[in-house]
């Protein structure tokens, strides 16, 4: 039974077939043909059993394994390895075929090539998840046959592998690593002017061109015979916490990911680059009901915890409960923070349904709303009008994004901060609107 699992027969066996199907055809009218062609049927059964040995003789004669990363990024390429060898004393053809997760709904995955005995091969490939959750890997099938090309030998590895899919970890080491060299500007993200500075104080230093003339200490400058100025610094240990909504308006997708994922990676992203800034950062999510709930910290172990919390967010269909929000966060939250809302609206009386809501917590905290550009009206804006239905449809997708830009000014004419952007930008915008905020001393 084993064996004729393993077994299969080459395509190559059925052109001769084919060959000699349409030899004993043509001897009707070619007779000479038809030995020939019955000289060539005992010559491919006689191969046919020579190339079925050669591959059976050999017993573990394939080595394979598959390399997958401990967590997959989710919306983003990750990278897969595949490394082989083989045996056999002579060279042979190689067929890979990886049994993806269902979610990729990928059938077609195939790779050839050739290799000789104790050669290690590698074959690389991305995968792109746009769905947190398990990912099972089935069978790794490997393919061999001899250079007679007759018959085919599989073998199989690794089944049932599990990968999960976490928030994009990769997003959020590019932007740690680009943090750490101070290269954050090469991802779009803005150096904001201080306007003024904190209360905290660092230290007195020499003064040099640049330094702000008012922070000048004319004390330790009469000591020192020359001017010293005192330098401050960001006040730390500042609590933030991203919010995210977690109702229907956030499932809409874009490029195959939904509005809920782009607020996770960002949250993700934006928790880390915080804590390196030495802030406390939490979190918590809502629908109906607040549903998940990290309390801000400064640890850096601290995200792992909000790493697990973001891989099992979901959404549902039923609308988000902002008073419910607002009574969570009065009971829980005694300081002072920043809060990031993430958040969506689709029509002005949605927003101003839930604008007493927003007004309240912005009257105890910093509150940034964040929401986002509907992409796909933008495109169908570019696109020329050429008769009645296209002007309908057009006319109404400007509408939509006018309506977006009231909803933002209708919130700054309450002094509430505002983030509206394209969900590809989310990440960069909002570290772009934190760092402000910090550096005008709003927190």
């Amino acid at each position: 039974m084993q064996f004729l699992r393993s077994f299969y027969i080459h395509n190559r066996f059925f052109r001769y077939i084919a060959l000699l199907v349409a030899g004993f055809v043509l001897s009707y009218w070619f007779h000479f043909l038809y030995p020939i062609c019955w000289i060539g049927t005992f010559v491919l059964l006689a191969l046919f059993f020579v190339d079925s040995y050669l591959l059976y003789r050999t017993k573990d004669a394939v080595t394979a394994r598959r390399e997958v990363p401990k967590k997959l990024s989710n919306s983003d390429y990750n990278t897969i390895e595949i490394h082989f060898s083989v045996k056999y004393p002579f060279t042979v053809g190689v067929e890979l075929i990886d049994e993806l997760p269902e979610q990729f709904q990928k059938r077609d995955f195939l790779h050839r090539t050739f290799t000789k005995k104790d050669v290690k091969n590698q074959y690389q490939y991305t995968v792109r998840p746009v769905e947190r959750g398990a990912y099972v890997f089935g069978h790794l099938n490997v393919y061999v046959s001899s250079p007679l090309g007759i018959a085919k030998r599989r073998f199989t590895f690794e089944k049932d592998r599990m990968a999960p899919v976490y928030p994009s970890i990769i997003q959020m080491q590019q932007y740690d690593f680009l943090a750490i060299g101070n290269r954050l500007t090469e991802l779009g993200l803005k150096k904001i002017r201080r306007i003024g500075h904190t209360q905290e104080f660092e230290q007195i230093k020499e003064y040099v061109v640049g330094d702000d003339f008012r922070t000048i200490n004319w004390k330790a400058s009469a000591k020192k015979s020359q001017l010293m100025v005192n330098q401050y610094q960001d006040e730390r240990s500042q609590p933030i916490y991203s919010i995210i909504d977690s109702g229907r308006v956030m499932k809409m997708p874009f490029n195959g990911l939904k509005l809920l994922d782009y607020a996770i990676n960002s949250t993700l992203a934006f928790s880390n680059v915080a804590l390196k800034r030495n802030d406390k950062t939490g979190m918590l999510t809502f629908s109906k009901k607040v549903e998940n709930f990290v309390p801000a910290a400064q640890k850096i172990t601290h995200l792992n915890f909000i790493l697990e919390t973001l891989y099992n967010i979901g959404t549902d269909f039923s609308d988000s409960d902002f008073g419910h929000l607002y009574a969570h966060v009065k009971r829980k939250l005694n300081h002072r923070s920043l809060l990031l809302l993430y958040t969506n609206f689709e029509h002005i009386s949605a927003l101003k349904r839930q604008l007493p809501y927003l007004l309240a917590l912005a009257k105890q905290h910093v509150l940034v709303v964040i929401f986002f550009e509907n992409t796909e009206l933008e495109k169908l804006v570019t696109v020329n009008a050429e008769d009645i239905q296209s002007i309908y449809h057009k006319t109404i997708a400007e509408k939509f994004i006018l309506e977006k830009r009231l909803m933002q000014k209708e919130l700054h004419k309450y002094g509430i901060q505002t983030i509206l952007t394209k969900p590809g930008n989310l990440t960069i915008n909002t570290i772009n609107k934190y760092l402000e905020i910090k550096a005008r001393g709003l927190l």
